[in-house]
């Protein structure tokens, strides 16, 4: 059986998370604490005793959920199940981060430290109230696509996540995401919905993030990961450091390709899928995308004990 590690992206936080894993297992600790060194500040505290409108920040939110997702593959290798365990590595955007995190692709003090700068250059690439991002729900890619392209009458509407058969999200100037939600109801959409977020992530407008980007990541070292890691924006895996390093930077503009990238991983063999760090968002959209596989969440001590036990 092969399996793939795949790593969560934003809306997964949720306060308190990772805090029994750090209670439980002395690496796990060790990782929210490295985290906090990084970006000198107390972002643990604010993941486990703080408000949710502060954890949702994208600033914040993106170096948390890495961090959780770090403490919980800390908490496998405990028990003694290791990243060689997986075929592939995967993230959904931010997610990506974790993913080379986990590889060995990128230490855990500049993942952290790149997340911030993403998440902050992300949150700020675009004035509040200009930009906007829906969920087109009963639309495959290519029909959303249309849409979006349908809706943008000279500003941007762009497909942005590919999240499964039935879920594709667009992202572009808030009026024409709004007559995206028109046209995509009249083309058969089951549900069409304006979602909470503080900017229109993977479009073009995300231009001046992705220039920050491409300045933050020359200063960092990328070493090719130690297991392949399957990118975004080209839902294939690939091991080259420089090619990785550009590859995050058109992240940031480009499409999230994950229901291609599940595919691809099936296709490979992968039969077995574990989402490390917090929620299950992955694991139904691939359940969706690859209908015969088998899906894990390992978020807490319990959930690493019992993979441990599933592995034998």
């Amino acid at each position: 059986m092969s399996r793939a590690f795949v790593f969560p992206g934003q809306g997964a936080q949720t306060i308190g998370m990772g805090r029994a894993l750090a209670e439980a297992y002395p690496a796990a600790k060790a990782v929210f604490d490295e985290v906090d060194d990084a970006l000198s500040e107390k972002l643990s505290a604010l993941i486990w005793e703080g408000s949710i409108e502060d954890l949702t920040l994208t600033r914040n939110a993106q170096p948390a959920l890495m961090a959780t997702s770090i403490a919980a593959l800390r908490a496998l290798e405990a028990e003694g199940v290791g990243i060689e365990a997986a075929s592939f590595v995967a993230g959904h955007s931010l997610g990506e981060y974790s993913a080379l995190c986990a590889a060995g692709s990128l230490g855990l003090a500049d993942t952290a430290r790149l997340l911030r700068v993403r998440g902050t250059a992300m949150q700020e690439a675009v004035p509040v109230g200009i930009g906007a991002m829906a969920a087109l729900l009963g639309l495959d890619f290519e029909a959303a696509t249309a849409v979006a392209a349908e809706a943008a009458q000279g500003e941007v509407c762009q497909a942005a996540n590919d999240n499964d058969p039935g879920q594709v999200v667009v992202s572009g100037h808030k009026g024409a995401v709004e007559r995206a939600l028109e046209i995509a109801k009249a083309r058969g959409a089951k549900r069409a919905i304006l979602l909470p977020v503080s900017a229109p992530f993977h479009c073009s407008l995300m231009q001046p993030a992705a220039a920050i980007m491409s300045e933050a990541l020359s200063a960092v070292e990328i070493s090719a990961p130690k297991v392949p890691v399957v990118v975004n924006v080209r839902a294939e895996a690939v091991s080259g450091p420089d090619r990785i390093r550009a590859l995050l930077v058109a992240q940031v503009t480009g499409s999230v390709r994950w229901r291609e990238s599940v595919l691809w991983m099936e296709q490979a063999g992968v039969t077995e899928f574990w989402e490390i760090g917090a929620g299950k968002a992955l694991s139904g959209m691939i359940r969706r995308i690859a209908k015969d596989s088998a899906t894990r969440a390992v978020g807490s001590p319990e959930d690493v004990k019992g993979a441990v036990e599933a592995l034998g």
